[in-house]
């Protein structure tokens, strides 16, 4: 595995930039899981993030850490995404995203996060800029 896949596996939060209906930007921090060269994002199909993508699946996001050279690196994706509904793939997704982030899915946080999650944004990067100073 190359170093941007392991910067990307290892990583906690995700930018994600999509675009609303009046063609503005609107970014929002996220937890996330990459794999197979794909992000996935849990959320809900209410939340503007998903409505954004219902209506235009191109998408932008940005992982990056360090404030000081020589410890600044960084990952921009541009790319499509698509939404997953399919109820048991949901909460297959979920629950691995949120493993990343709980030690235990019987937390009372991670139990209202995977009940609340009825969608993931699964995407498809077309194009990746790396950084690192």
């Amino acid at each position: 595995m190359n170093k941007r896949d392991e910067f990307l596996k290892a990583q906690k939060i995700l930018r994600l930039s999509t675009i609303d209906k009046n063609k503005t930007p609107h970014i929002v921090p996220v937890w996330y899981m990459y794999s197979a060269k794909k992000f996935y994002i849990g959320t809900n199909t209410k939340t503007q993030k998903a409505k954004n993508v219902k209506k235009n699946k191109r998408v932008s996001c940005c992982v990056d850490v360090g404030i000081n050279a020589p410890n600044i690196y960084g990952v921009m994706t541009q790319g499509n995404a698509n939404l997953i509904l399919e109820h048991t793939k949901v909460k297959t997704i979920a629950k691995k995203i949120l493993s990343r982030y709980f030690n235990t899915l019987e937390n009372k946080s991670a139990k209202e996060l995977l009940d609340d999650t009825d969608c993931i944004i699964e995407i498809v990067p077309e194009k990746f800029t790396v950084w690192n100073y």
